[in-house]
C-alpha cells in the first residue's frame, strides 16, 4: 500500500472544502461502503461526464469495516470474490477489517475518487418532484449539525441492509441485575479488557466465530452460549493454486481472474450439491469439524444443526481457530436457552448456570431498509412495504432509483459489481434518449401475480430478516419481480436486461 492509501485508509473526518456539497448532480450515491466505492468506480469508468457525489454518514470510508471494531473482524467471504473484479486481490482469501480499507483505500486513490466523497453527512430526506423530476436530499453535517440541501437526478442506495449504529439484542430478564458489562460487537467499546475475565458470547455465527478465538488466548475462559447450532467450514486462510501461479510469474490480474473462477465453481458445486444431497453435505461438514475437535469430542448437540445446508449463511473458520480454542480447553461451547441474567452470570432454562464478567451478545443485525432516510415522492410518505422488487434492484413506483443488495450463498461484491453496470447501462439508455425519470411498473400480464416475501425462508431464513421481512419490497412470481439470490444466473441475465422492456416507464 503506498503512503497516500495509507493516509486515505487512517482518514479521520472530512476537510471543511471536502465536506461542501454541490448544488445539483446527475447521481447521488449513498454509502462510501464496499458498494459506494465500487458504484463511484464504475461510473467514472462507464458514465464519463456523469457529475456525482458519495454522501457517507461515517467520518470515513469502509462502511462494516469502518463502524465493526470487535477483536478479530475479519471477512467471512474470501477477498478474491469479495473484492472488486477490476481490482486484483493479493493477500490472504480472508482479511482483517484494516486489510480490506487498505485495499479500497487504494482503489479510491488509484481512481481520483476521494473529490467525489463528502464524509459526515447522514441524508434525514429525499423527496421525489414529478414536477422537477429529480430527488431533493436534505443531509445533517455529522461535524456541525448544519443542514445540507442539494437536488440529484438519480439516487443510487448503497448503504447496505443493516443499522450501523446498533445491534440486534434481546431483552432477557434480568440484564439490568447483572453486574458485569453487555456488549454487541457491533458497538464494541475502546476500553473493554476481557484479559483474565471469564466471557459468555451469546452466538454461533459468523461474529461468534470471530469474536471466542480473538478472546481465548486471554481470557480466564470464553463459553460460546447457543440457542441451536450452525454449519462452519475449517479451512486454510491460502490457495494454494495463487500461490503456484505467483511462482510461475503470472501477472496478478490473471491471478485474480483464475482463483476467482475457480472460487466461483466451487461455491456453485457446493451450493447444488446442499440442495440435492444435504445428508451428504452435512456429513462433510461436521467431519471437518471433527477433524479439528478429534475423535472423542461429541459433536451432538453444538455442531449438529437440525437444519439443512446453505438455509443459513455458513461460516468459514480460517486455519480452525475456533476449534483450536475448544480442544485446548480456553473456549467451550453450551447449547442451551436463556431463563434470565443474574448479578454474576445467566441461568439458562436447563438450570445451569453460566458465571460471566463480560458478557457478548454475538445475536445479529437490526435490518435497515434504504438507510432510515425519511423518502417521500411529492410530499408523501414512501412505504417500500407496499412496493414489489424488479430484479432486487429498483421499486415499483419509485422513480430514478437503485438499490444494492447484495447476495446471502456468495460474496456481497459481486452483485454490487453487477448491479453498477446495470446502472450504467440504464443511465446511458436514458441520455441517449433524452429521458429524465423511469419507473418500474407492472406490466398488463403481470396482472393479477402472485405476491410474496422478499425471501423465501424456506430457501434462507437468518433472524435478522425474519424479523425484518415486514419492512422489505414484496416479490412476484415472474422472473423480472424477484431477487433470486443467485449469482451464476445472474451475471448472464442481468446484462440482458431488455432496457425498453414496458416494465420501465419512461419520461422525457
Amino acid at each position: 500500500m503506498t503512503q497516500l492509501a495509507e493516509a486515505v485508509a487512517m482518514r479521520a473526518g472530512p476537510s471543511a472544502d471536502a465536506a461542501s456539497c454541490p448544488d445539483h448532480v446527475d447521481v447521488l450515491i449513498v454509502g462510501a461502503g464496499i458498494s459506494g466505492i465500487g458504484g463511484a468506480y464504475h461510473l467514472t469508468k462507464q458514465c464519463a461526464g456523469t457529475s456525482f457525489i458519495v454522501l457517507e454518514a461515517q467520518d470515513s470510508f469502509g462502511g462494516t469495516w469502518l463502524t465493526h471494531r470487535y477483536p478479530g473482524i475479519r471477512s467471512d467471504s474470501d477477498l478474491y470474490t469479495f473484492g472488486y473484479r477490476f481490482k486484483p486481490w493479493t493477500g490472504k482469501p480472508i482479511a482483517t477489517a484494516a486489510e480490506i480499507r487498505a485495499y479500497m483505500s487504494e482503489v479510491i486513490e488509484e481512481n481520483d475518487l476521494a473529490q467525489h466523497i463528502r464524509y459526515g453527512h447522514r441524508i434525514v430526506s429525499a423527496n421525489w418532484s414529478s414536477t422537477e423530476q429529480c430527488w431533493t436530499i436534505v443531509a445533517e453535517r455529522t461535524d456541525t449539525g448544519e443542514e445540507v440541501r442539494l437536488t440529484a437526478n438519480f439516487l443510487w442506495m448503497c448503504q447496505g441492509y443493516y443499522r450501523h449504529s446498533e445491534g440486534y439484542t434481546p431483552d432477557w430478564d434480568g440484564m439490568a441485575e447483572f453486574k458485569g458489562r453487555i456488549i454487541h460487537p457491533q458497538t464494541w467499546p475502546d476500553d473493554l479488557d476481557c484479559a483474565g475475565k471469564k466471557v459468555v458470547v451469546i452466538g454461533s455465527g459468523a461474529t461468534a466465530a470471530t469474536v471466542v478465538p480473538a478472546l481465548a488466548p486471554s481470557c480466564a475462559h470464553v463459553t460460546v452460549l447457543q440457542r441451536s447450532p450452525t454449519y462452519f467450514i475449517p479451512g486454510r486462510n491460502k490457495i494454494e493454486i495463487a500461490d503456484t501461479l505467483r511462482e510461475l510469474g503470472i501477472s496478478e490480474d490473471w491471478i485474480h481472474e483464475i482463483v476467482r473462477r475457480k472460487i466461483l465453481f466451487d461455491q456453485a458445486t457446493f451450493t447444488r450439491r446442499s440442495m440435492s444431497e444435504p445428508e451428504v453435505v452435512k456429513e462433510e461438514l461436521l467431519a471437518g469439524v471433527r477433524a479439528h475437535l478429534g475423535p472423542d469430542y461429541n459433536l451432538d448437540p453444538h455442531f449438529m444443526p437440525s437444519y439443512r445446508p446453505w438455509r443459513q449463511r455458513i461460516a468459514f473458520v480460517p486455519d480452525g481457530d475456533l476449534f483450536k480454542g475448544i480442544a485446548s480447553g480456553k473456549a467451550s461451547v453450551v447449547t442451551d436457552e436463556i431463563e434470565r441474567f443474574t448479578e454474576t452470570g445467566i441461568q439458562l432454562k436447563s438450570g445451569q448456570t453460566l458465571e460471566a464478567d463480560i458478557v457478548v451478545t454475538a445475536t445479529g443485525f437490526n435490518l435497515n431498509v434504504l438507510g432510515d432516510i425519511g423518502f417521500s415522492i411529492d410530499g408523501e410518505p414512501l412505504d417500500f412495504a407496499s412496493t414489489v422488487t424488479y430484479r432486487g434492484m429498483m421499486f415499483t413506483g419509485v422513480p430514478n432509483m437503485a438499490w444494492v443488495f447484495g447476495y446471502f450463498r456468495a460474496s456481497w461484491t459481486l452483485r454490487a459489481d453487477l448491479v453498477a453496470d446495470f446502472v450504467c447501462r440504464l443511465l446511458g439508455h436514458m441520455q441517449q434518449h433524452g429521458y429524465r425519470s423511469v419507473v418500474p411498473r407492472l406490466r398488463p400480464e403481470d396482472a393479477g401475480m402472485e405476491l410474496l416475501p422478499w425471501i423465501d425462508p424456506e430457501n434462507f431464513n437468518p433472524g435478522y430478516l425474519m424479523r425484518g421481512m415486514h419492512l422489505l419490497p414484496k416479490r412476484g412470481s415472474k422472473p423480472e419481480w424477484q431477487h433470486s439470490q443467485d449469482y451464476w444466473t445472474e451475471k448472464d441475465e442481468l446484462p440482458k436486461i431488455d432496457l425498453n422492456d414496458p416494465a420501465f416507464v419512461y419520461t422525457s
